[in-house]
């Protein structure tokens, strides 16, 4: 990687009243309309908040403990990590190039030697989807926790009906806070980031303090579990990587809040690898700490709380211990939640200030008081309460809605990375590049979501049933097949890619700011 220590950009006019973001921003074609107001460690906060290893470790924790058990919650997470890491080089390289607030489907615009409108059209639609799945499954599963913590405290039983109304409290606080201001929002993901540090230090400190008992070593990297009805292994291994990949997702945020950002050719793409890198050592040490806990292995697969964490730290630490736990992880997923949706609407802002979006002019509409996207912040959240909702009616609806939010999301990551591929030489590389590494790093990528975007769509459970059945098939058709139609019939005679709103006050030769020093 490099990444000069020169300016990124060409001086800003005489006058100074554009400072060298906003010229880069101005020659993207975009003028200054949201507050610019945070730091390098404030982008990289919101992506690693919304990766939040509290909340996707333990979420899908016992997803994980049916399908491969601890084996593949042990490796599974490297083998993932070093992958997702290999995505979020290359994402971060074009990040450098190009950073605006659309992030993947301004990049696909770009980067598409020919019919770039309808790559950036899919790009755009695929990031939708996922954004809002992720929202909804961050924040179903931060109201698991909950009810499982109110059930231990004050027997506030854990069924869908409990779960679904925490589920909407939860996402309209993330909305009242979102319309606050993103200086509000800077400062509780800053908070964020040692919340989830400390967090994971001190529980992985009092599982290993604590228990008089803990699993062999042999148990924990060797141990296969398949309580999913599938023969096959390999097949269940397969299945058993979701843990790992959908809490490593998300870290995009950092490319939406480049316009919100200062220095943000470097600090976007700094965010975008350090929050991967980070949650990938953090992360693993969680699931081992976890993992070696465990006292009664199907006694938490099938615990009355429905959720097998919370089982786990009431066997090795009593209800005081367990609670104090549980109300970290809750903590740490309230913050994932609210930095998904901040991510979440500056997407949903930029692409409808293209018009990419039904309703585009009433989403891209910023509170002139705070210089947010107030009405971006209600679409994400009740898009996501529309989908989490579902578990009202199907009990398997959670692993669709995560599924769905790895393959929107991984999508919408690889079309850019893959286009950039085909420029090769080509490439306008931003002070933050790769080098020669760009195409190995890119082509592995690729190949990595193709793997991930088939298996995820499988069916995670036999026999194959109304219930059972994985709907992230039918979501995924449903969405796209929307978004496919309506281009062939209207969007393709209008939908231009990404508006330019304005012309560079003078030329663009970006010839000495793109070649590595």
């Amino acid at each position: 990687m490099s990444s000069d220590h020169h300016s990124p950009h060409p001086p800003a006019p005489a006058d100074g009243s554009l400072s060298a973001d906003e010229r880069r921003l101005r020659e993207l074609g975009y003028t200054q309309e949201l507050a610019r107001s945070m730091s390098g460690f404030s982008n990289f906060a919101v992506s690693f908040s919304i990766v939040s290893i509290l909340s996707g470790c333990l979420t899908l924790y016992g997803f994980g403990m049916n399908t491969g058990g601890p084996a593949l919650i042990t490796w599974g997470w490297p083998v993932v990590g070093a992958m997702t890491l290999c995505v979020a080089l290359a994402m971060a390289e074009i990040c450098s190039s190009y950073p605006t607030a659309g992030g993947l489907y301004y990049w696909a615009a770009k980067l598409a030697p020919s019919r770039g409108p309808a790559w950036s059209w899919v790009t755009g639609w695929c990031n939708f989807m996922g954004q809002v799945a992720v929202t909804a499954g961050v924040d179903f599963g931060a109201a698991s926790f909950a009810n499982a913590f109110l059930e231990l405290q004050w027997g506030y039983a854990s069924t869908p009906a409990h779960t679904v109304l925490i589920f909407a409290v939860i996402l309209l606080l993330h909305g009242l806070l979102n319309t606050r201001g993103v200086r509000l929002v800077a400062v509780l993901n800053n908070v964020s980031v040692w919340w989830h540090v400390f967090g994971v230090l001190i529980i992985v400190g009092a599982l290993l303090a604590i228990p008089s008992h803990h699993a062999s070593a042999s148990f924990v990297f060797t141990r296969f579990v398949n309580n999913t009805g599938f023969h096959s292994s390999f097949y269940v291994a397969l299945l058993g990587l979701l843990l790992a990949q959908y809490t490593l997702t998300g870290y995009d945020a950092s490319a939406h809040m480049t316009e919100e950002t200062h220095d943000a050719a470097r600090s976007g793409p700094k965010g975008i690898v350090n929050s991967v890198v980070v949650s990938l050592v953090a992360g693993w040490i969680l699931l081992l700490g976890i993992t070696f806990a465990i006292q009664n292995y199907d006694g938490a697969v099938n615990s009355s709380t429905g959720v097998p964490p919370a089982q786990i730290f009431l066997d090795a630490l009593g209800a005081s211990g367990a609670k104090l736990l549980l109300l970290i992880v809750i903590g740490a997923q309230f913050f994932c939640g609210m930095a998904s949706v901040t991510a979440n609407s500056r997407m949903i802002y930029a692409f409808s200030r293209d018009g990419a979006l039904p309703g585009s002019r009433i989403w891209h509409r910023i509170d002139p008081r705070t210089q947010t996207p107030t009405n971006a912040v209600w679409l994400a959240t009740g898009g996501a309460f529309l989908l989490g909702a579902q578990d009202l009616w199907n009990a398997t609806a959670y692993a669709a809605v995560t599924s769905v939010s790895v393959i929107g999301m991984y999508i919408a990551y690889v079309i850019p990375v893959y286009l950039r591929l085909r420029q090769g030489d080509a490439f306008e590389r931003g002070p933050w590049h790769l080098g020669r590494w760009s195409k190995p790093v890119g082509t592995l990528a690729v190949g990595w979501t193709v793997l991930i975007s088939v298996v995820f769509m499988l069916p995670t459970v036999s026999p194959i049933t109304v219930t059972s059945f994985n709907y992230t098939p039918v979501a995924v058709a449903v969405v796209l097949g929307s978004a496919g139609i309506w281009w062939l019939v209207s969007a393709r005679h209008w939908f231009t890619g990404p508006k330019i709103q304005q012309a560079p006050t003078e030329p663009t030769d970006r010839t000495s700011e793109l070649e590595p020093r």
